[in-house]
């Protein structure tokens, strides 16, 4: 059905049909919505659920369904008003009836640029809290008080910063500092989740500066935070402290590369800098190994994905060695313990070490090179262990020859 036979349907029962959300805030932001979410007033859910009987329905808090909305699959709620009586996110009673308007609706939303509503027979716009004026200033700004009843909210409200550019109004700031006691004993799960979001974002470096200002960092991601004050040697790193430049390497890399799990590898290049004893300060000897050990507590406390934790720590160990590697034997055992596509990986050192060293600038072609001799070219009398040292001896020889070509095409003199 489309979405003008979806609200005359619900207009017929006796109620009304809004388009709320994400699609109504894209709208003032002249973008094209993901997606478009619907929430109906004036209807009983029985009566709901008779008149659209292929509707299926989901949620544990209260009920949504999915509806076949211009072709798509899209979420109607009912509007609801929620009351707080304990903590984190399961403290909430949600009442949702026909009585509920969609003001009440939209006052129990985080920020005013997700609490507009569009009626869909008259077009009207419902914007009680000023959600079109904040899109178009750019503004973040929370709705009530009652943004502190959830503390991924602050988070949330982070991570809307990144995403559209917005800045947030210095009140929400303070709004999103109250959050830091909750936050504290929330699922980790919860605040992976927005994470995971905000590394999809253009500038996901908004999203820590965000939770910086709000004294938040500490608490969801302290170690990042201790990056902070670990100072570097300017000649390698002008842009100051250990914080500064993990910041930056995972903003250039958002540029070339979508992937979340190769933004994260980013943001962990450096980690061990954070471990670093204040009596070595500028210099970060070790900072790798120390870097891995972070990420195992990282990933014992919101268990990473496999890919993720994988990838961040190929990049925290060899993001030093990389550039550096000479010896043929070394670059060839590097190249073949790449286990993820070899353009992640230089993505990353390219943006940390402000270029690639040759070899990696045509890392994939060579080791398909390297790939091409095997078991079965290995003399017949050789069998076991002689068998691999064979193929790698026979591999450092051949990438010797392609190396050489390399630097002939290109002119290097190492």
């Amino acid at each position: 059905m489309t979405e003008f036979e979806f609200a005359k349907k619900i207009h017929e029962l006796g109620g009304k049909a809004y388009l709320v959300g994400g699609a109504v805030r894209d709208k003032f932001r002249g973008v094209m919505p993901h997606d478009r979410d619907y929430c109906v007033t004036g209807v009983d859910e029985k009566i709901f659920a008779d008149a659209f009987p292929n509707a299926d329905k989901f949620g544990k808090s209260f009920p949504v369904y999915s509806v076949d909305i211009n072709e798509a699959h899209c979420e109607v709620a009912f509007a609801r008003t929620e009351r707080k009586f304990g903590t984190g996110y399961h403290g909430f009673e949600v009442l949702f009836s026909p009585d509920v308007t969609i003001e009440q609706d939209l006052y129990r939303r985080d920020t005013t640029i997700n609490a507009m509503a569009i009626e869909l027979l008259s077009g009207e716009l419902i914007d009680p809290f000023g959600g079109r004026e904040d899109v178009l200033n750019k503004k973040i700004r929370a709705v009530s008080e009652h943004f502190t009843d959830d503390p991924v909210r602050a988070l949330r409200a982070a991570r809307q910063s990144a995403q559209f550019g917005f800045e947030i109004c210095a009140e929400t700031i303070e709004a999103m500092r109250r959050c830091g006691e909750e936050l504290a004993n929330e699922p980790t799960e919860r605040i992976f989740d927005e994470l995971k979001t905000a590394l999809k974002t253009d500038k996901p470096s908004i999203f820590f500066r965000s939770l910086g200002r709000a004294s938040l960092l500490e608490i969801t991601f302290p170690e990042i935070a201790r990056l902070r004050g670990k100072i570097q040697p300017a000649i390698y790193h002008p842009e100051g402290d250990a914080y500064e430049h993990t910041l930056k390497i995972l903003d250039d890399v958002a540029k070339i590369n979508p992937k979340s799990f190769v933004r994260f590898a980013a943001l962990m290049h450096d980690i061990g800098k954070g471990t670093t004893p204040l009596e070595m300060l500028p210099h970060h000897y070790q900072h790798e190994r120390r870097g891995l050990e972070v990420l195992n507590q990282i990933d014992r406390r919101m268990t990473l994905p496999n890919d993720w934790k994988k990838v961040a720590a190929f990049v925290i160990r060899e993001h030093m060695r990389a550039p550096r590697l000479c010896k043929a034997g070394k670059i060839v055992d590097l190249l073949l313990s790449l286990k993820f596509d070899t353009k992640d990986f230089c993505d990353i050192i390219r943006i940390d070490n402000h270029g690639l060293p040759p070899y990696l600038e045509q890392a994939q072609e060579i080791i398909d090179e390297l790939k091409k001799i095997s078991g079965k070219d290995a003399p017949p009398e050789l069998n076991g262990a002689d068998v691999g040292k064979w193929i790698r001896r026979a591999r450092i020889r051949r990438f010797v020859e392609i190396f050489r070509k390399i630097k002939e095409e290109k002119s290097f003199v190492r």
